[in-house]
């Protein structure tokens, strides 16, 4: 009777795990679902084709970065390929790739890597190399700087890179943006939660 009572509840525990296993499947499906639905833009206006830019007005490294960026909106890969394979959070990722496959790589201030995967830490790097710019500084963003994001701006903490500003509009290319590389347009001073920038 005993050894019957423990086969009852060892098939109940197993029933209630593979319940539990089958609800949480759902959920995540139910969110990654719901991260490619079509947002539209968070900030601003979302771009669905590469901004014009005026290409002879940059130096080499800023073209470069511009090229890498627009052959990633083309074709972008998925998140691991920016993280070397890591499943995580991408967008710093994504900017560290760009930097390096443009030739202006940065170096993870707790590793040495190239790779930065996380937005404090980037912003920590910038710091470290005298090149970190707190918004409200007067500083006027320049295609190939970074724009660092914290949590209360619509994207959470974040991180892109500038393509164009002018004028007090900026457009910027960033990855992980529902789980996409996405262009954006906005008025930087419309936008809440954007922490400074990470100087080219």
């Amino acid at each position: 009777m005993a050894q019957q009572s423990k086969s009852r509840a060892g098939r109940w525990i197993a029933l209630a795990v593979v319940a539990l296993a089958v609800i949480g499947v759902g959920i995540t499906g139910a969110l990654r679902w719901q991260d490619r639905v079509d947002h539209g833009a968070d900030m601003g206006e979302r771009l669905t084709e590469f901004p014009v830019l005026d290409r002879a007005a940059l130096d080499a490294t800023q073209a470069e970065i511009v090229a890498v960026a627009e052959r990633e909106f083309a074709d972008p890969g998925a998140g691991t390929k920016y993280a070397e394979g890591v499943d995580e959070a991408w967008c710093a990722d994504f900017v560290s790739w760009v930097l390096r496959e443009a030739g202006a790589p940065l170096a993870n201030p707790n590793s040495g890597s190239w790779r930065i995967p996380g937005v404090y830490t980037l912003q920590e790097y910038y710091e470290s190399v005298d090149r970190f710019v707190p918004i409200g500084s007067g500083y006027r963003p320049r295609t190939g700087d970074v724009l660092l994001y914290g949590e209360s701006s619509p994207f959470g903490q974040h991180t892109n890179i500038v393509l164009r500003a002018d004028e007090g509009q900026v457009t910027t290319i960033g990855g992980n943006e529902y789980d996409e590389v996405r262009i954006h347009r906005f008025t930087l001073t419309e936008v809440s939660g954007v922490v400074g920038l990470g100087r080219l």
